[in-house]
């Protein structure tokens, strides 16, 4: 017969083991993953259609059936019927505010991202738009030294009547 060792081996992870060890909550995450399951179940029209045959069955079986048949009789006001619609909507109520703030929480933070975002896109546009100025700035500095045709024509004119109206230079240095 063999004989359980009750000691971790070395070869097996440490951690939680069985069921004893494991929290007895689900965790929240799950829960609110569930609750936005039915919330969003609840809003469809197939849950208004299935409830409204659910009752309508229930209140024609009640209604039409023989006394004995029937489980909840119109008698007693269909109490049991009054009954599950109140317990599912007590249930109903919570899970879906569960489902409406965990909405409101990812809509915070998908506001904030934005905000941030766009922070990051007027720091850049504010940037590039000083760097347009700059180099606009510079474009007209360098225009401002660039010789343009008419300014050359204009000293080029300028020297050859000064070349002109100089004493005559030797024809040999000019050779």
């Amino acid at each position: 017969m063999a004989r359980t060792n009750r000691h971790p081996s070395l070869d097996a992870p440490r951690g939680r083991s069985g069921m004893l060890q494991r929290s007895p909550q689900p965790s929240s995450d799950r829960f609110g993953r569930f609750s936005e399951a039915f919330a969003r179940a609840m809003g469809t029209s197939g849950f208004l259609i299935g409830m409204t045959i659910f009752v309508a069955v229930w209140l024609a079986w009640n209604i039409f059936m023989p006394p004995a048949l029937q489980f909840d009789p119109s008698a007693t006001n269909f109490t049991l019927l009054t009954l599950i619609l109140s317990l599912q909507a007590s249930y109903a109520a919570p899970l879906i505010l569960l489902a409406q703030n965990r909405q409101d929480d990812r809509d915070r933070v998908q506001i904030e991202q934005d905000r941030q975002r766009a922070e990051r896109n007027l720091a850049d546009t504010e940037y590039l738009a000083r760097e347009v100025v700059a180099l606009r700035m510079a474009v007209n500095d360098f225009a401002d030294q660039v010789v343009t045709r008419e300014v050359l024509r204009t000293e080029l004119r300028a020297l050859l009547e000064k070349l002109d109206n100089s004493p005559e230079v030797d024809e040999g240095a000019t050779r």
